[in-house]
């Protein structure tokens, strides 16, 4: 089953790739493999939800932003990799702004992490790190990057 097709059992779709917000291009292929830029949780142009979590965003509304960033770094994959071509994601990493009392980063990466098996199958599981950090850009509560192999 294709990437695709299995997203849209999710009721999802691969986006339109998400602009930059600055000097940069949303994911390089290098040989095997394919580096994306930190992808926000934009959709249609938009941020889903701004601010820190554990302030003014919910680890359930930051586990949906982690979500979407996967969603768009998929997107990127797609812009200079044909999906199918996936033979294993490698590597995410998940920086999550938030407050410093808040610990749930790994929760809150969850949400890309479960997207990404639920895309890829065997070929999503993959190693993570989850990272708490104090801002990110336009104020976004989470941002992923991924690695992936390409066959």
């Amino acid at each position: 089953m294709t990437v695709e097709a299995r997203l849209a059992e999710l009721g999802l779709t691969v986006p339109d790739v998400a602009a930059p917000v600055a000097d940069y291009v949303p994911a390089v292929r290098s040989g095997q493999h394919v580096f994306t830029a930190g992808q926000l949780p934009l959709r249609e142009g938009e941020l889903l939800v701004a601010g820190k979590v554990g302030g003014e965003v919910s680890a359930e509304e930051a586990q949906d932003c982690a979500r979407q960033c996967a969603l768009n770094a998929i997107a990127a994959i797609g812009s200079v990799a044909d999906l199918s071509d996936v033979v294993r994601v490698v590597k995410a990493t998940v920086f999550v702004a938030s407050t410093p009392d808040f610990t749930g980063q790994p929760a809150v990466a969850n949400g890309a992490s479960e997207l990404l098996g639920r895309a890829f199958g065997e070929a999503g599981k993959h190693a993570r790190s989850a990272v708490g950090v104090p801002v990110l850009p336009l104020d976004a509560p989470v941002e992923v990057e991924l690695v992936v192999e390409l066959a």
